[in-house]
């Protein structure tokens, strides 16, 4: 085997180590304690920061998602749901895909993340209902950072998106 053979071939193991070793990354819940990992084959996302089962979140982004250089590093509670705005100018407010809405207990920042895929529709909806008693306070805080907080009228929007059907 010639040597630039088996500089290939190392190189090739050592990525895709690299790869195994990404996929196979977990975190701690700072709310549950449970191991959540972060394989995206798994999540269907590439920079999972939120648990699955309760839904909360690390403060781990400081200006674009998967940065990972938020010097908080606080939890940060699951407050409700919206839809990702998209960039057609022709899409109604509703057309995204919807997103969870974070808002960090220390510093008290809101963010949205992506629903992963492994995420219970059942604590999301219950997430949901639990937003729509959201003070007046609290939705002006949202307005002002341009998220927009799915209602109580966007209620068969959710339950479509997260069941595929309306529920009864």
């Amino acid at each position: 085997m010639s040597q630039r053979h088996r500089h290939k071939q190392r190189c090739y193991h050592q990525s895709f180590g690299n790869s195994i070793k990404q996929r196979e990354q977990l975190f701690r819940c700072l709310h549950c304690g449970l191991d959540i990992t972060c394989n995206p084959i798994i999540s269907g996302v590439q920079n999972r920061n939120h648990c699955p089962c309760c839904l909360w979140s690390r403060h781990l982004d400081f200006r674009v998602p998967g940065d990972r250089l938020s010097p908080c590093r606080a939890a940060m509670q699951p407050v409700g749901l919206t839809t990702k705005q998209s960039p057609n100018k022709y899409a109604r407010d509703r057309d995204g895909e919807i997103m969870i809405i974070h808002q960090c207990i220390r510093c008290e920042k809101l963010v949205i993340n992506r629903i992963a895929a492994d995420d219970s529709p059942n604590d999301l909806l219950a997430l949901f209902e639990r937003s729509c008693e959201a003070s007046a306070l609290f939705l002006a805080d949202l307005t002002s950072t341009g998220i927009v907080l799915l209602t109580d009228h966007d209620r068969e929007l959710v339950q479509r998106r997260l069941f595929g059907s309306t529920v009864v």
